[in-house]
């Protein structure tokens, strides 16, 4: 009797771990998530990386209390903060850049990449009016991104700056062989290194959604082309390269799409 009790208990348990195994398969699975969820999480994780980054460039340029380390910092934080917030969701773009490559990589929909692009123009555009409206916008002390060199130094570094962004994220994202615990953090010290070395070039955008939305609010449109050029051609360069170095005989489509991403 106390063996065929056991054997009972023991198929009870097996059951509910069975059933607990397939609940949390459930709620995993890529298919419970509809793109509405996804276009909202993509408009509000933008929001708070505009609104923070954005936000303490004017706070410093008004109070002078941040520092330029600190504005770096800053970046980088809400970036990796956002990405394991709702990365899980959308995959944590936040970048019309991101977008448009993962749409060429076919690692995303294509028909999904409009929607997307617009959920982050939406949530720059609202975060930069949030800021607007709290602070006193001058033009000394907006928090647009316009060339502070030439235009070509400018194109150059976004370029280069957005070519690492996208190539650390290629590699975290897409390669199975990267360890996957630290994805935020690492996309998080990327947007702060370079921040580190554009912010006193360019503005160190990497991201149109970023420059637009803050170029429509504060009306300042000096060298805006740049910032939606330079981060689009940078980011298919970077995906580009590290897609050569992987050199796994599969479809984009197939590879493995880790959710995190993007700033």
């Amino acid at each position: 009797m106390a063996k065929k009790s056991e054997r009972i208990q023991d198929h009870k348990t097996s059951s509910v771990e069975e059933s607990n195994t397939n609940i949390m398969q459930l709620c995993l699975s890529n298919h419970t998530i509809t793109l509405t969820q996804k276009v909202i999480a993509e408009f509000i994780g933008t929001y708070f990386v505009v609104f923070a980054g954005c936000g303490v460039i004017a706070v410093n340029k008004i109070y002078g209390s941040v520092t330029f380390p600190g504005i770096c910092i800053t970046w980088g934080l809400i970036v990796m903060v956002m990405c394991y917030s709702v990365g899980h969701i959308s995959g944590g773009h936040f970048n019309p850049a991101v977008t448009i490559t993962w749409a060429i990589f076919r690692r995303i929909p294509i028909k999904e990449a409009p929607l997307y692009i617009l959920a982050q123009l939406s949530g720059s555009i609202l975060a930069s009016g949030t800021l607007s409206l709290m602070f006193e916008i001058t033009s000394e002390t907006h928090f647009g991104t316009v060339p502070v060199g030439s235009n070509a130094q400018s194109l150059v570094i976004e370029i280069i700056t957005s070519f690492l962004l996208l190539f650390v994220v290629s590699a975290i994202a897409t390669d199975e062989r990267v360890v996957n615990n630290l994805t935020g953090v690492a996309v998080g010290m990327t947007i702060t290194l370079n921040v580190f070395i554009a912010g006193p070039v360019s503005g160190a955008s990497m991201n149109p959604a970023r420059s637009i939305g803050a170029a429509l609010v504060v009306h300042v449109y000096k060298g805006l082309w740049i910032y939606i050029v330079g981060p689009i051609v940078g980011a298919i360069g970077g995906a580009v390269a590290y897609d050569f170095l992987r050199s796994i005989e599969k479809p984009h489509s197939e590879l493995p799409l880790r959710n995190i991403v993007v700033v």
